[in-house]
């Protein structure tokens, strides 16, 4: 019988691997959704739905970018400057808008470069790639929920702890928007 980590690693074959804690901790799991349903990692959450999501610009992203974009702005209170956290506001409704089919490929890729013009700050870069997940591959919306997570843990005190807390609040936010994938 296949566990569910070896399916998790096969789909790592054609690209980035599993992060070898993600398949550590998933050993402790008979099923994907019992996994699904307690993890407190956006970031390993939304890589296993960007791996399944289908192709760059498919309708089928549509939730994966949604996700990604809501991760992203968690970010946002940890700008440094208000016009910073604006350009990248603005760059992830436009990905939120594209997920619900309000907002034009052309559309996320103006907000996009718009954020990468001013990637002099982390707020604007991830918003970036959390808006460009519709189109590269699943990697940025992980990355989106990871450096969320840590723009939050260099703002505060106790870096762990707050890197923890956002990336549980990822894990609701893609729980709430992704349904457990199917790994076949």
């Amino acid at each position: 019988m296949t566990h569910l980590t070896d399916k998790l690693i096969a789909l790592g074959e054609t690209g980035q691997r599993p992060c070898s804690d993600a398949v550590e901790w998933c050993r402790q799991y008979d099923s994907l959704p019992a996994a699904w349903a307690v993890c407190q990692r956006g970031d390993w959450m939304l890589w296993l739905a960007g791996r399944l999501a289908g192709p760059k610009w498919s309708l089928a992203r549509r939730p994966l970018v949604r996700a990604a974009a809501e991760c992203a702005m968690l970010e946002l209170p940890y700008a440094r400057d208000e016009w910073v956290a604006g350009i990248a506001l603005a760059t992830c409704q436009t990905a939120v808008a594209w997920s619900e089919g309000e907002a034009s490929d052309e559309d996320v890729q103006d907000a996009s470069d718009a954020a990468a013009a001013d990637a002099d700050t982390a707020a604007t870069t991830h918003a970036a790639y959390a808006a460009y997940v519709a189109a590269y591959a699943a990697d940025a919306a992980a990355y989106a929920a990871y450096v969320a997570a840590y723009a939050a843990a260099y703002a505060a005190a106790d870096a762990a702890a707050a890197r923890d807390c956002v990336l549980s609040r990822c894990a609701d936010i893609v729980r709430a928007i992704i349904p457990c994938p199917v790994l076949l």
